[in-house]
């Protein structure tokens, strides 16, 4: 008897104890480090982009996590390329409010998806404006299973990390933060200036930080990325009773879609060209220039780059200007003074397209 009430209350103490023991004392027994840079000698991820000057960081984060489970879920490193502008704006994202929802960003990649960059290329605008995506955008898409928070603790975070793939992270950024430019990144002066989110591809318990891309460009800190310390990490509490980390899973869809792929890689965002020569944008915001437009002196001619493309349209302020039926697809521009959108369209053997769009700001 005495035997069966101390099994008793052996078995009453492990119910009432078990959710402790759960939370408090799992052992996730996790590599020292472990990022997705390097999986057996592989990098997973994709290009830094930038997303300037628009509020889109939650689309960002939310695709370049996505691309990396593409690749990393096909072994194939064919560099997919997703629309963050098309889930930032068809999620209900505006740029006046600053945001778009990142629950109903998440949601948007389970019902509908998200298509491929040359559907919707980010015309870098920093305004709101009326939107479309090509006609074929729908047969073009990725979709994914589920979605859900990651608890916020080291262990959790690191094995959601390892078990799912990069982590979207919200997160209250200080004033020192914006001086980062190498380095682990550990908060030593100055208060919460703003919110952002980036995506968390990996951690070093050795140096004690996560390795987090941004997506400012590849110029910004270590070719785009930051290390963060794991005590200067402010995960934001944005959306109720979340935790600010959130994973995906379960990609599937047109993952490579088979179309043409075109880009412009002259003039670019943020640099003024005299007569063809590039230079670094001085003075990013001035009054009357639109932010983010290249300035324009002089004609310049308009280069791309180029995948499974038989020719290439140049559109100026939506007019057909030019066509190219051979590589290198080039042409020059020269406008009037303002505002001028210059738009690609590239068509393969099968009349298939693809298009990026980019404003410049023509001076003289």
């Amino acid at each position: 008897m005495k035997y069966m009430f101390l099994l008793a209350i052996s078995l009453i103490l492990l119910f009432f104890t078990q959710p402790l023991l759960n939370a408090d004392t799992i052992d996730y027994d996790l590599p020292e480090s472990f990022s997705w840079q390097n999986i057996n000698g592989v990098d997973y991820l994709t290009p830094v982009k930038n997303q300037a000057p628009a509020p889109t960081c939650e689309a960002y984060a939310l695709c370049a996590a996505l691309e990396t489970i593409l690749q990393h879920d096909t072994q194939s490193l064919y560099t997919p390329d997703l629309s963050e502008t098309h889930l930032y704006f068809y999620a209900g994202g505006t740029y006046r409010a600053g945001y778009v929802n990142i629950v109903d960003a998440a949601n948007y990649l389970i019902t509908t998806g998200v298509p491929d960059e040359g559907c919707y290329p980010d015309p870098h605008r920093p305004f709101d404006y009326p939107f479309e995506s090509l006609q074929d955008w729908p047969e073009r898409t990725v979709k994914i299973t589920e979605w859900g928070w990651v608890d916020r603790t080291d262990e959790a975070i690191k094995q959601a990390l390892i078990d799912h793939g990069p982590l979207a992270v919200c997160m209250y950024l200080c004033q020192d933060f914006h001086y980062y430019s190498g380095g682990v990144y550990e908060h030593t002066w100055g208060s919460v200036s703003t919110g952002h989110v980036m995506t968390l591809v990996g951690y070093d318990d050795t140096q004690q930080c996560w390795i987090i891309k941004n997506s400012a460009g590849s110029d910004w800190g270590e070719d785009g990325y930051v290390r963060m310390h794991y005590d200067s990490a402010l995960f934001a509490e944005w959306y109720g009773e979340d935790t600010g980390i959130m994973y995906i899973d379960g990609a599937y869809g047109n993952i490579q879609p088979d179309v043409p792929k075109v880009y412009i890689e002259t003039p670019q965002i943020f640099h003024t060209y005299l007569y063809g020569t590039e230079h670094t944008q001085l003075f990013r915001s001035f009054p009357l220039f639109q932010k983010g437009a290249p300035r324009l002196f002089g004609p310049i001619p308009i280069k791309v780059t180029t995948e499974a493309t038989q020719r290439v349209e140049f559109y100026v302020d939506n007019e057909l200007q030019f066509t190219d039926n051979s590589p290198p697809f080039e042409w020059t521009f020269s406008d009037s003074f303002g505002v001028h959108t210059i738009t690609v369209i590239a068509y393969d053997e099968e009349n298939d397209r693809s298009m990026d769009v980019l404003d410049v700001f023509v001076i003289v």
